[in-house]
């Protein structure tokens, strides 16, 4: 007899843990909102590529954790740890228009939040959607598309 086992959720806690990634062209823009957005991104723990990381806590004086700068393995790094359950957010604003040497990288990052169902903010317009959400201040169980098809498989 096979016993069906729920898959796990992923919980994320009222302190979230959000990433940070912006493109060459659209680090200005990041910084401009996450400026606007101190207050709030104060309260969670930041994480960021390389060279968006270190503006980041220059501009804003909060601490942030890095990663390698994007083109060295930082893409790579943050969807490593969005697949661990190390992240629960990702906001990247990337550059659609100017090719980019790493997009395979890229693209790997957004397939493994779509996977994981971790929330994945490419334009400031969704950014300021998902850090106003009220579950921002609240624990949330996400199930990740990775734990139903599993569950589907058994």
């Amino acid at each position: 007899m096979h016993i069906e086992t729920a898959p796990r959720p992923a919980q994320m806690a009222e302190r979230k843990r959000i990433a940070l990634i912006a493109h060459d062209n659209r680090k200005l823009d990041l910084l401009d909102w996450a400026r606007y957005n101190r207050g709030t991104l104060a309260e969670h723990d930041l994480y960021a590529t390389g060279t968006t990381g270190a503006l980041i806590e220059a501009e804003l004086g909060i601490p942030v954790t890095r990663f390698l700068s994007g083109p060295l393995g930082g893409d790579q790094q943050v969807g490593a740890a969005v697949a661990e359950g190390r992240l629960d957010f990702v906001m990247f604003f990337w550059d659609p228009l100017e090719p980019q040497p790493h997009d395979v990288d890229v693209k790997a990052l957004l397939r493994i939040a779509v996977v994981y169902n971790t929330p994945i903010a490419c334009n400031r317009a969704t950014a300021d959607f998902v850090l106003s959400s009220p579950l921002m201040t609240r624990t949330y169980e996400r199930f990740g598309f990775r734990e139903q098809a599993l569950a589907a498989q058994r």
